[in-house]
């Protein structure tokens, strides 16, 4: 069985004003880092270490739960831009000036959030199975998201089917992916809590229809940004991918024509090896 750095990564703690946020990072010690956003629900142990190692192997890489969720204390702001305030006191905690910035899924609305009110702190953009709010014509997630998504507790068959598209071979690596991510998540067994989870989604419905969302500011993105997401998104449609490049100017967009949601854990090397190159 392969080993992960971040299979053993400590856990630490900063200080912010929206209570103690823990933090996990692996790679070099030195140099600009990238700093991930999550999901929704998600926290530190439900990233998959391979494509972390794959990052680290050449950059710093942090992680961190936001206010209220996983392991940090403080309450979940219900709003996108509440979770950008938390993230901008977590570089504060840090000392991060400046950082490379990758957010998937919901942590894709924060990212962007952040990215469009503090230019100066985010050298460069990515952002994974994603949108930024209120596109017009796109599809909508499919209908049976909820039924998923909400559950008390998520069992394989919801993430297989929330991340990974219908077939043998995606199937086998979300299987692939989520033994990968027991390794620590199967003895912490954590979770946002009801409380979080009530929050995360109220900013989620209220940045899907477009309230405070970044979609009519795209133009005004300065910063280097790659968007990138699977062709069978049952979430974040890539309708929004292809949107997004258009309106950001000088903007990179990928696709994967055999993943969804869960692209970046289904192809942790070769999507790892693309952001390296995009973050140059």
């Amino acid at each position: 069985m392969t080993s992960y750095l971040f299979d053993t990564a400590d856990t630490r703690y900063a200080d912010t004003p929206h209570g103690e946020l823990a933090y996990r990072e692996i790679g070099p010690r030195t140099g600009r880092p990238i700093v991930l956003l999550h999901r929704f629900r998600g926290t530190l142990d439900h990233w998959d270490p391979a494509f972390l190692e794959v990052l680290a192997a050449q950059r710093r890489v942090i992680t961190f739960d936001s206010a209220g969720v996983g392991y940090s204390g403080g309450r979940t702001p219900d709003t996108v831009h509440g979770m950008a305030e938390v993230a901008l006191s977590f570089l504060d905690a840090l000392r991060l000036e400046q950082v490379d910035l990758l957010g998937w899924s919901m942590g894709g609305f924060i990212a962007l959030d952040l990215a469009l009110d503090h230019p100066d702190r985010v050298n460069a953009l990515v952002v994974a199975g994603s949108g930024p709010g209120g596109v017009p014509g796109s599809p909508g997630p499919d209908p049976r998201v909820p039924e998923h998504a909400m559950r008390e507790h998520n069992v394989d068959e919801d993430f297989l089917f929330l991340f990974h598209p219908e077939t043998e071979e995606a199937r086998a690596a979300g299987i692939a992916s989520l033994r990968r991510i027991d390794r620590r998540l199967a003895a912490s067994g954590q979770d946002a809590s009801p409380e979080a989870r009530g929050a995360q989604m109220n900013a989620i419905v209220q940045w899907s229809g477009g309230h405070g969302s970044a979609w009519n500011r795209l133009g005004e993105m300065t910063v280097p940004t790659l968007f990138a997401n699977g062709a069978h998104d049952v979430m974040e449609p890539a309708y929004q991918t292809y949107a997004m490049v258009r309106a950001v100017p000088g903007s990179k967009a990928l696709l994967y024509g055999d993943a969804g949601h869960g692209f970046l854990f289904q192809h942790p090397g070769d999507f790892g090896v693309e952001v390296l190159h995009f973050l140059g």
